[in-house]
């Protein structure tokens, strides 16, 4: 039966106008490429010989780092797909703090040697089941190669946090840095059933420009970066008994319109002198409860802090939300709502409440305290970029060991577990039929972009290194990694580079995880932004390759820029 199509029919439109679509292999080859320059940007910052980028962002604020993370997340990708990798570097970070290059890489390695495939024809579905099925298996022998530990052997700890921050700026003042890394660590560290959980909020990071990074300090307490309230309260305190106040030391103003008619001066004074009177009163229940430090989060009124003063407790006014809940654990205090209900029991205690100053300025530290279940970190650096550097790298540390401390199995590090899996994978591989056979090994290729990109950062031969390595793990030595600082393949055991099991196995499900994402893609439907007013543009999501504008709501198919009030343009 044939239909007839009457002549001068018109073509179906779908999309709207200057929309674009593409299809097929145009569409993954692009995704693929996106994905490869986003790694290509990483590639030389990872490892200890790793170079460093100097991001510039629109208002001239400059910052240098090689943290995969940071970098990703200040040159502000447009790309989708490129968006994915900027996503996995991103949940790495939160997750095992380190890591972030080597998960970026890993995807972009993995998503390259798909493409090969796809050229000479294998279906991308029949690549990311062979993906899906290695990186199983991949974790599968991290866990074989990966040695259990005490989870508080500080010697450990102390050579998982010298691993991290080998490859940062902070490398010279690492062994300073690792020790207050893993005494904050430990300190706050929680023991359940036989397991440790560390909450990383009670480690609190406060950075100040000046002097060196060797001036950095663990205070066993926490430094507020806020002054004494009044000239006349006493600026030390020993033995302090600390009461923390969530209500304001100030009249209430009345919710409604109240008129006071005032006949003589003399009943004035009767007022004031009764706001006088009930501000003393409340400063009197703190001084009952014993109380010489106040912390309060709230205002105190210059009434009150004047009688504070006189009866010489340091006062602080107006801490941070999350400053009172560390205080709170670092001195045993309960935060109080109601003066009412403030008693001795209620007070926390330091051996040192003082305000110091810090370059220009004035920062009250409360600290010497007995278990602090809160700690603070005081980071200095030569300038406020060293600092800022200083702070990322502290941070990858704090996480690995962390991850150590609640998933105590530690593998070697200079791509030597990943080396490991991929001779494994491969001699897998050979027990598969079909084309997934060619996806693991390809996945096999890929896991050894690690150890290439450190060999080729440290200038040495990546095709002797790699054949020198594979040889050397095909013999059984399963710790035999790149060592970057003596530019040759050896032993990291005995080099001390160690790293968490939970980094490793992050990195290789985050990168599959997005390369299967990218490679299911067939499709890229971008939708043409509305031509809406100026004002519309620069709310938007603007800047995607297509698509559109949420400013001026011009995403959407057929609604038109909202600032034409929904009139299609």
């Amino acid at each position: 039966m044939s239909v007839q199509v009457p002549k001068g029919n018109l073509p179906v439109v779908l999309l709207k106008e200057g929309s674009t679509e593409n299809k097929g292999r145009e569409a993954q080859k692009n995704n693929i490429a996106a994905a490869k320059i986003i790694a290509e940007i990483v590639h030389s910052s990872l490892g200890p010989r790793g170079m460093d980028k100097m991001l510039v962002d629109s208002l001239g604020d400059v910052t240098i780092t090689n943290d995969g993370a940071t970098i990703l997340k200040e040159i502000d990708v447009q790309h989708p797909a490129a968006k994915m990798l900027v996503e996995i570097s991103k949940t790495t970070d939160s997750e095992v703090g380190d890591g972030t290059t080597s998960a970026v890489i890993l995807a972009g390695a993995l998503l390259e040697n798909a493409e090969s495939l796809i050229n000479q024809d294998v279906h991308p579905t029949v690549i990311v089941d062979g993906y899906r099925k290695a990186q199983k298996k991949a974790l599968q022998f991290l866990k074989d190669i990966a040695e259990e530990v005490t989870a508080n052997d500080k010697s450990i700890l102390m050579k998982i946090a010298k691993t991290s921050m080998q490859t940062k700026l902070v490398k010279k003042e690492s062994e300073h840095l690792a020790e207050l890394i893993v005494k904050a660590v430990v300190s706050v560290a929680e023991k359940n059933t036989g397991a440790f959980t560390v909450d990383q909020d009670d480690i609190k990071v406060e950075k100040k420009a000046g002097g060196s990074m060797k001036d950095s300090l663990l205070v066993e307490g926490i430094v507020l970066d806020k002054e004494v309230v009044h000239g006349g309260m006493p600026k030390k305190i020993t033995s302090a008994k600390i009461a923390l106040i969530n209500t304001a030391l100030e009249i209430d103003k009345t919710e409604f319109d109240a008129k006071i008619n005032i006949s003589n001066p003399q009943q004035m004074k009767t007022f004031l002198d009764e706001e006088n009177r009930m501000l003393k009163n409340m400063v009197d229940k703190v001084i009952g409860s014993g109380a010489n430090v106040l912390l309060c989060q709230k205002g105190i009124d210059d009434m009150a802090q004047h009688y504070l003063a006189r009866a010489g407790i340091l006062s602080v006014r107006r801490v941070k939300e999350s400053d009172m809940t560390k205080l709170a654990k670092a001195t045993g205090a309960r935060i109080v709502t109601n003066l009412d209900d403030l008693f001795e029991k209620d007070l926390g205690a330091a051996n040192l409440v003082e305000e110091r100053k810090i370059e220009e300025d004035r920062w009250v530290f409360v600290e010497e305290c007995k278990n602090p279940k809160s700690v603070t970190l005081l980071l200095r650096g030569g300038s406020q970029r060293v600092v800022d550097e200083v702070e990322r790298s502290v941070h990858d540390a704090l996480m690995v060991v962390k991850d150590v401390m609640e998933n105590p199995s530690i593998v070697a590090g200079g791509g030597a577990p990943e080396t490991f899996a991929a001779t494994r994978l491969r001699n897998w591989a050979k027990s598969l039929e079909g084309r997934e056979q060619l996806a693991v090994e390809k996945f096999a290729d890929s896991l050894e972009a690690i150890p290439l990109t450190l060999s080729e950062n440290a200038g040495m031969d990546p095709i002797d290194t790699l054949t020198n390595l594979r040889s050397k793990q095909l013999k059984g030595e399963k710790w035999t990694g790149v060592d970057v600082m003596k530019a040759k393949v050896g032993n990291m055991k005995s080099s001390e580079i160690i790293e968490p099991l939970a980094v490793k196995n992050q990195i290789v499900s985050a990168a599959t995880e997005a390369a299967c994402m990218i490679l299911r893609i067939d499709d890229v439907i971008a939708i043409a932004k509305s031509a809406g007013p100026p004002g519309g543009e620069a709310g938007g999501m603007g800047g995607m390759p297509g698509m559109g504008g949420m400013g001026g709501m011009g995403g959407m198919p057929g609604m038109g820029g909202m600032g034409d009030m929904g009139m299609d343009m």
